[in-house]
């Protein structure tokens, strides 16, 4: 697996994080039945377009007052009032996500922020992760960014959305709008999707 992803993988990359994504995918694999060429193919493409090739490990949120304008128009209506909030990730977190996905404490919405190669958010979703991973993620959510939990998260995600199915039917579509809640960034996944099949 560890050549595999050296050959789909195109940023710089240590050796020793090769080997964690590597063993982090075979692990995941194996616990969510991700089973055929197909859906870990899929799984792989669709991780790798989340993450930045494996890159980013939990949601920055370090936006501009336009960006957060553009991304988060409800909570910030005007460029006057995102100005006041930009480049201060953890206070647009805490606005952004709060009273919903389970954060109903102050501080929940940047504790519980987008962790992992899916990018599991709210406390929500930490509880049911923590529960199916036994591990305690509520009181260190941090450790989602870690290996194996970093890849094991997004297997949990897949799984809860049965996303294995949608693979089975080489469904792009679905899937990523499953993931993503819309089509964004859907020729990218099918790049990836497509380069990680002629390799695996």
């Amino acid at each position: 697996m560890i050549e595999l992803l050296s050959k789909i993988i195109e940023r710089k990359i240590t050796e020793s994080e090769l080997t964690q994504i590597s063993e982090a995918l075979i692990l995941t694999f194996k616990k969510y039945d991700i089973s055929t060429k197909l859906r870990q193919s899929h799984f792989i493409g669709q991780t790798i377009h989340e993450s930045g090739q494996y890159f980013y490990k939990r949601e920055n949120l370090n936006y501009s007052a336009k960006g957060l304008y553009n991304v988060f128009r409800k909570y910030f209506p005007t460029l006057e009032e995102a100005k006041k909030y930009e480049r201060k990730p953890e206070v647009i977190a805490n606005i952004v996500y709060a009273n919903r996905m389970g954060n109903n404490f102050d501080g929940d919405g940047w504790k519980f922020r987008g962790a992992g190669a899916i990018q599991i958010t709210g406390r929500d979703n930490f509880t049911l992760l923590s529960k199916d991973l036994q591990q305690d993620f509520i009181s260190n959510p941090d450790l989602v960014a870690e290996y194996p939990y970093y890849i094991l998260s997004a297997g949990w995600f897949w799984n809860l959305r049965r996303l294995n199915h949608y693979a089975d039917n080489n469904d792009y579509r679905l899937i990523t709008k499953r993931i993503n809640g819309g089509f964004h960034g859907l020729e990218d996944r099918v790049k990836w999707t497509e380069k990680t099949k002629l390799i695996l």
